[in-house]
């Protein structure tokens, strides 16, 4: 297979033109659904202005658009191969001799540079926007969750209670049964008003309850306390201390692997940050997937008809891929299949049989 240089650049050019084009129209089509959706979520918050929903909007959009690329990939590719049918390029381009696989290379190439762009810079700055959109969301629409965060140092967690609310820290965490060692307990009442300073030894989490061990109690005022046992309440499990710490979609595609390190060497699961690194891995081989089902369907010339048809059913199939991809993502979840399994899957399966359809349409 040879690669023409100047048809290779006319064509990618070709791609990325009508790939632009649907990208800016899939933004607008998706902000302006989103913007309905946080619209309806405010509807019974007075303090909710439309500046702040507009807010909310631009720093969602950049992450909605990270999901929607595979569909700007298909749309985009199978309008850019329509295009090129239509004004009989293609037509010339076969007379030349050259093959479908040779004027589907330059996309393919190109569809793997947006790929890993995707995932080594747009992910990056999709993340920390989409961290930025939970904190303002969590300001505008309260959650009754703790936050927790785990980082080399250990284990802080902000727990709200009747009176106020404390800080709880623990450099040292051992699973399953939730042993800190030691604790450290900042309490606050009336908002930021410091109450006391608790210090364990160790720390278990018990029902709606931690039970700390070798106890010293520091009071503004009142001299320190020493106990054998003490409790503090709590309305924590050990899945909703792990369902608090950071998503992985408000992580650097970058920073996820030390954070997966941090998260198991502290004795939780990182099943699903390491699945969803995985499946950013493999986004460049399911853009590829759609660039093939998109060329399957719209570069064969269709002298009596049925371009629609098979326009359609490109679509369809490609759609089936992208949610085929989120099915086997949440059996990757539930730990029914292997991480690996369940990442790479949906697109090395999209790319065999994009591939297959080819070769069935090109030689037969």
């Amino acid at each position: 297979m040879r690669l023409h240089l100047t048809f290779a650049t006319y064509i990618s050019r070709q791609f990325l033109g009508c790939w632009f084009g649907v990208f800016l129209a899939l933004i607008a089509l998706i902000a302006m659904f989103d913007t309905i959706e946080i619209m309806r979520r405010g509807a019974n918050i007075q303090a909710m202005s439309m500046a702040n929903i507009l807010t909310l909007v631009f720093f969602k959009l950049p992450h909605l658009i990270q999901k929607a690329i595979p569909f700007t990939i298909l749309f985009g590719a199978m309008l850019a191969f329509w295009r090129l049918n239509r004004h009989h390029e293609l037509v010339v381009a076969r007379s030349a001799g050259l093959s479908a696989w040779e004027f589907l290379a330059p996309v393919l190439i190109v569809t793997i540079l947006i790929g890993v762009i995707k995932i080594t810079v747009y992910s990056s700055f999709a993340s920390a926007m989409m961290f930025r959109y939970e904190q303002l969301e969590n300001k505008h629409f309260p959650r009754k969750f703790s936050l927790a965060t785990l980082s080399g140092k250990g284990l802080w967690l902000r727990q709200k209670v009747k009176n106020g609310h404390y800080l709880l820290h623990s450099p040292k965490i051992t699973s399953p049964n939730m042993v800190l060692e030691p604790v450290t307990i900042f309490k606050f009442v009336n908002g930021d008003n410091f109450s006391s300073r608790i210090d364990a030894s160790h720390g278990i989490l018990g029902d709606q309850v931690w039970h700390l061990k070798k106890v010293g109690i520091t009071s503004p005022n009142a001299p320190l306390r020493k106990l054998k046992n003490y409790t503090v309440e709590t309305n924590l499990t050990k899945e909703n201390i792990q369902d608090s710490f950071a998503n992985p979609e408000t992580m650097s595609f970058w920073a996820l692997p030390g954070f997966i390190s941090v998260l198991e060497n502290a004795g939780f699961s990182g099943l699903r940050h390491r699945l969803y690194w995985h499946s950013q891995l493999a986004d460049p081989a399911l853009l590829c997937a759609m660039v093939l089902f998109a060329a399957a369907c719209t570069l064969r010339l269709q002298r009596r008809g049925g371009t629609t048809t098979l326009i359609i059913i490109g679509v369809a199939t490609g759609v089936l891929i992208f949610f085929a991809t989120d099915v086997v993502y949440a059996l990757g979840l539930s730990a029914r299949l292997p991480i690996f399994l369940a990442a790479w899957s949906p697109a090395l399966v999209g790319c065999l049989l994009g591939m297959a359809l080819l070769f069935h349409s090109e030689d037969g």
